[in-house]
């Protein structure tokens, strides 16, 4: 469940720390002070996307952190341990906006892509917004509901895997299936081609060991030069070669030594010094010896290296990467040559994919439709509960198992209703009432919740235009579904505000001309003035207390 949610500088809050139980929590408070921007921050740290527009004026960033307790043998524990991101019972998701727009996501403490963010939020919370029943007048919401309800995740991934392997398989034999006139010709220039690279049959370190070589006869006159140079100076005849004026040296420390033993160790040291220069001379010696001075070698390279880098020009590589291009090359040789089997190969693959996939989203359309008189049952009960008597659901699942491959199945799901006893079913963008639409999306938000297991459920306003009777049953509705899992709902509905287990009232004030969101936890007469000012208005009368305490001691 979600334990805490801390905001900074988010939107018109500065700073915020709500803690949260289990059961069902109200959020209350006038319009403008701040509720439904909880709820936004909270979804910035499930992946929503972020904007530098939610940075509170004048500061240099927003943070968001929501820390969640999750039992060990979870799917988001599970998911955790898979990315390994320690858990340890508590999941803390941070994310972090900077003004100009840069966002950073962190998972206990690591920062992660905002994709493991989107994960981890569908395991853990489900929001329903107050705009919800715009996305429901959507086929796909409403597939995507009926999924949920029905339970049929693992359909689902058999469905995905096998339309990707007849999407890849189909590519695959595509990118084969050209005519055999183009197949010869292809094979003709790619026969040339091997050919040409055959000729020039350069080896794997070849042009590395050729560069060498030519900058060596290249500079065969500077680099003998330089040796004769070297050798003078190092191992002359003179008595200022390097070797003699060591070795008079330690000749001097070899009588400084016999005085004074303890310098014994310098004179050593000078010792190897004139051992390892003799050396020096001695390989510089032979280096000069390999110097060759060879303008019919020095032209020799020149020719090879140029047919080398003409040859990658030619074919628009790198002169190192002409081996593995010959390779290459004669690779696809080998796939051509063998096309038309492995063409036959590959449509038998499609052919034994299409029929897996065919069985597959048969059975689930099959699922489908016995699922869809359920919820539509469980529904339609809701609607009238919520004061829609004569109101039903009809959830229609047409299949069009013609149609190419999908990762959804071949189903058309539609959700029909009709409010009134002689009106025929019609598709849910079809209500004209905007506050039946409101309440036949809380009817069905309160089904898809019961079916998506998600530990964590969120209601934002999405009672608005509920009110009376109907607002008593949506109250009971939500605390209904506390019983087995948090729930957390933004109310104006006094209703609905005196059934919840824990009451936070959400206020805004303004000191110094800067306007700050504050919270406080409800209980006693608090609690009882805020239900009445959500009875009442600004004018608390003594009527709208004895109500609120009323209501308050009937839940």
């Amino acid at each position: 469940m979600l334990a805490q949610l801390a905001v900074r500088d988010f939107a018109i809050v500065e700073r915020l720390n709500l803690e949260l139980d289990a059961g069902m929590t109200v959020l209350t408070g006038e319009t403008g002070a701040g509720k439904s921007i909880l709820i936004d921050a909270l979804g910035l740290t499930l992946g929503e996307r972020a904007s530098p527009k939610v940075v509170r004026s004048g500061a240099h960033g927003a943070e968001v952190i929501a820390v969640f307790e999750i039992p060990s043998d979870s799917d988001a524990a599970q998911l955790l341990l898979a990315q390994d991101l320690t858990s340890d019972g508590e999941c803390i998701l941070r994310r972090t906006i900077a003004a100009d727009g840069r966002s950073r996501a962190y998972v206990n403490g690591r920062p992660v892509p905002l994709q493991v963010l989107r994960e981890l939020g569908e395991l853990l919370v489900d929001i329903h917004g107050q705009h919800a029943h715009q996305s429901l007048l959507k086929s796909a919401a409403q597939r995507r509901i009926l999924d949920e309800y029905a339970h049929h995740e693992e359909a689902l991934a058999q469905l995905a895997s096998l339309q990707q392997r007849w999407q890849s398989t189909r590519k695959a034999m595509e990118s084969l299936a050209v005519g055999p006139q183009d197949r010869e010709q292809r094979l003709d220039y790619l026969r040339y081609q091997i050919d040409e690279l055959d000729a020039l049959d350069i080896g794997a370190n070849e042009l590395e060991a050729l560069d060498d070589e030519h900058r060596r006869l290249a500079h065969a006159s500077e680099l003998l030069a330089i040796c004769a140079r070297a050798l003078n100076e190092l191992d002359g005849d003179g008595e200022g070669a390097l070797t003699a004026r060591v070795a008079g040296l330690c000749n001097t420390l070899g009588t400084m030594a016999a005085i004074d033993r303890s310098t014994d160790t310098i004179r050593e040291l000078l010792d190897g010094a004139g051992i390892q220069l003799g050396e020096a001379a001695a390989e510089l010696r032979h280096y000069q010896d390999t110097i060759d001075v060879d303008p019919a070698r020095l032209q020799a390279v020149d020719t090879r290296l140029a047919a080398i880098h003409d040859s990658a020009r030619k074919h628009r590589v790198d002169p190192a990467e002409l081996p593995a291009l010959r390779d290459t090359l004669r690779a696809e040789i080998v796939e051509l040559e063998g096309a038309g089997e492995r063409v036959d190969e590959l449509r038998t693959e499609i052919d034994a994919t299409v029929n897996a996939y065919a069985e597959a989203a048969r059975a689930l359309h099959e699922s489908r439709a016995g699922a869809a008189g359920k919820l539509a049952a469980a529904i339609t009960k809701n609607m009238r509960a919520l004061g829609m008597p004569q109101g039903r659901l009809l959830i229609d699942v047409q299949a069009d198992f013609d149609a190419p491959p999908s990762r959804d199945g071949a189903d058309t799901v539609s959700f029909r209703v009709a409010v009134n006893p002689d009106q025929a079913p019609q598709p849910l963008a079809s209500v004209a009432s905007g506050g039946e639409l409101s309440r036949i999306s809380l009817a069905i938000q309160v089904i898809a919740s019961e079916g998506s297991g998600v530990p964590t459920l969120i209601f934002d306003e999405v009672d608005a235009g509920i009110g009376g009777r109907v607002a008593d049953i949506v109250g009971r509705e939500l605390r209904r579904l506390a019983a087995n899992r948090q729930v957390l709902c933004v109310t104006h509905l006094p209703q609905v505000a005196s059934l919840a287990h824990h009451h936070v009232q959400v206020h805004k004030q303004s000191v110094r001309r800067r306007t700050h969101t504050d919270l406080r936890n409800l209980s006693g007469e608090d609690r009882v003035e805020e239900i009445a000012r959500m009875l009442g208005g600004v004018d608390i009368t003594d009527q709208a207390i004895a109500h609120a305490r009323q209501m308050l001691e009937s839940a």
